[in-house]
């Protein structure tokens, strides 16, 4: 599908807003800050403009959108934090909230625990999506409309507990390249014909390289991204979060998957239209542009932010550990949602979708689960 000319003629404000900053870089920027600018650049990048993103009419769907049976299953971890804290302190923080269906089904869920946390803030960059989570947030009881917040800063402090799904693959990577035995940086120039490709050579101690493996044996050339947004955020996370744990769902590998010899082409990918395919360049701030997280990264820097790692599983697995098919059972027999609740765990759950490449990483105040630091390879 092509897009509208509204949507070219934005799609074209945004290339030359990028433009004048590769000029103003000195001719070049490195793949992060090209992505940052197509995801975030204010009113322009596809989350801080105002497209429709999830769901049908979107770009890609997410498990929240699927099926309420997600924000029930994620309900019990949950409130099993929250009662383990002040109640009069807890805080639900979601980064990046979607259309806001998993704030309101989770609401309800702890409703019925009675384990409703005090406040439930949500950290949201697109204006179009903040519009449609209050939308929807409209739609429950006031009792539990009253309890949600929108941000516009990282809280200082918080207990209680952060959730992200399909938050980290939506930061922006740097982009390597090993070739001749070196790792090279990929980068953006611009030339009168657009944008092209265009590396330069690392430094042997850039912290782009730390926990790399000896590429002896791999192919040349291999590209593979690495994700310092991600470990930023634990690091704030470590420094906010006080009481509680930090949920994050996402898809992914450990490291010696991440880096893999068959992984050659790297794992960025584009989402336009549920179509999806490898070009960024593609309809600027029109597309969505991702990544897969390399999960030891992400723990390690976790780790070092004083946080402990208390899960990490498949989702099928930790979804099903969590009670997924006790509350399908619970709506077995409603004919009219009978048929989607069972295709949505199905997809949920089933290895050749969603079951074996998302991952569930959950961290805390410990202690911390060894077996998950040895499948990590930490």
């Amino acid at each position: 599908m092509l897009p509208s000319v509204a949507a070219r003629d934005h799609s074209q404000q945004l290339i030359w807003h990028i433009n004048d900053a590769i000029d103003k870089a000195g001719g070049w920027i490195d793949f992060a800050d090209f992505m940052n600018l197509l995801l975030y650049a204010p009113r322009l990048g596809y989350y801080a403009a105002g497209a429709v993103k999830l769901g049908p009419a979107g770009d890609f769907t997410t498990a929240p959108e699927m099926t309420s049976l997600f924000a029930r299953t994620l309900a019990h971890p949950i409130a099993r934090t929250l009662r383990e804290l002040d109640p009069q302190k807890t805080t639900i923080l979601e980064l990046g909230a979607g259309t806001g269906q998993l704030a309101q089904d989770l609401l309800k869920a702890l409703e019925q625990q009675d384990s409703l946390p005090k406040r439930y803030a949500i950290l949201e960059v697109s204006t179009d999506l903040r519009e449609r989570q209050q939308e929807n947030i409209r739609q429950l009881p006031p009792d539990l409309q009253r309890r949600v917040e929108w941000l516009e800063h990282w809280p200082a402090e918080l207990e209680g507990v952060v959730l992200a799904n399909e938050v980290l693959d939506a930061l922006p990577v740097q982009r390597l390249r090993w070739q001749n035995r070196q790792w090279h940086q990929w980068g953006v120039a611009v030339t009168k014909e657009g944008w092209h490709w265009q590396t330069r050579p690392l430094p042997a101690n850039s912290p782009l390289l730390e926990g790399m493996p000896d590429m002896t044996g791999y192919p040349e050339p291999y590209d593979t991204e690495v994700g310092l947004a991600a470990e930023g955020l634990m690091t704030l996370l470590g420094q906010t979060l006080k009481a509680g744990r930090a949920f994050f769902i996402d898809y992914g590998f450990p490291a010696r998957e991440f880096i893999h010899p068959q992984r050659s082409g790297g794992t960025l990918m584009c989402h336009y239209r549920h179509h999806a395919h490898g070009d960024p360049f593609l309809y600027p701030g029109l597309q969505d542009v991702t990544a897969h997280v390399d999960f030891t990264r992400v723990a390690r820097a976790a780790r070092r932010a004083g946080l402990q790692i208390e899960t990490w599983q498949t989702q099928a697995a930790w979804l099903i550990e969590e009670g997924i098919l006790h509350e399908l059972e619970k709506v077995h027999g409603e004919t009219s949602a009978d048929y989607r609740a069972v295709s949505a765990v199905q997809k949920l759950l089933s290895p050749a979708e969603m079951g074996e490449l998302f991952k569930v990483l959950v961290l805390g105040q410990g202690p911390e689960n060894k077996s998950a630091l040895i499948n990590l390879g930490l």
